[in-house]
């Protein structure tokens, strides 16, 4: 497995070597299948969401688009920290929606050939239906994030309803995200 640019590269579904982009919240190094990665950026402000999850850190405007932002600090067990310029937010799209997942840093990417990947099963206690797979590196473990599990059930139902009734309030959020 090598570590590439930020080039667009397919996940593989027959075998073949799968490309995530790594991203990194404390020492720890987490990877998202590159298929629903649409693009990576420095952080920006964000709105509060009233009645969102305590997982959604609230939304920003992305093109005339509301998109929830997501603290994957959060999910992870980690402590929320106040967003910093050094901070990267991670566009990309699930089943569900497009949202932005905000992280300490966005590595690049890695090719995770199958004979690296091991199950999740049991490996973060606790989160496990947030974690897709584990990929060894040579310098650790990469757990592989599920964007489609982030969420439960009930939080994806708490998210959507808030965010209908921001649309309903008319708040958009500015038109044009400015730097925290």
């Amino acid at each position: 497995m090598t570590d590439r640019g930020l080039a667009p590269s397919p996940v593989a579904a027959d075998g073949a070597n799968a490309f995530l982009l790594r991203f990194d919240l404390e020492a720890q190094a987490y990877g998202l299948p590159l298929a629903m990665v649409e693009r990576a950026v420095r952080a920006v402000a964000v709105t509060p969401l009233p009645g969102a999850p305590g997982l959604v850190r609230g939304v920003i405007n992305l093109q005339g688009q509301v998109v929830p932002v997501m603290d994957v600090r959060r999910r992870f067990g980690l402590d929320s920290r106040p967003l910093s310029l050094s901070d990267h937010m991670i566009v990309a799209r699930g089943l569900r929606r497009t949202v932005v997942l905000l992280v300490d840093s966005v590595v690049g990417t890695v090719a995770g050939a199958p004979v690296d990947w091991v199950s999740a099963q049991g490996v973060v206690p606790g989160v496990d239906d947030a974690i897709a797979g584990v990929v060894r590196l040579s310098d650790g473990l990469l757990l592989i994030h599920d964007l489609d599990r982030f969420l439960s059930a009930a939080e994806e139902d708490q998210l959507a309803e808030a965010l209908v009734a921001k649309s309903r309030d008319g708040e958009g959020g500015p038109d044009e995200p400015h730097p925290a």
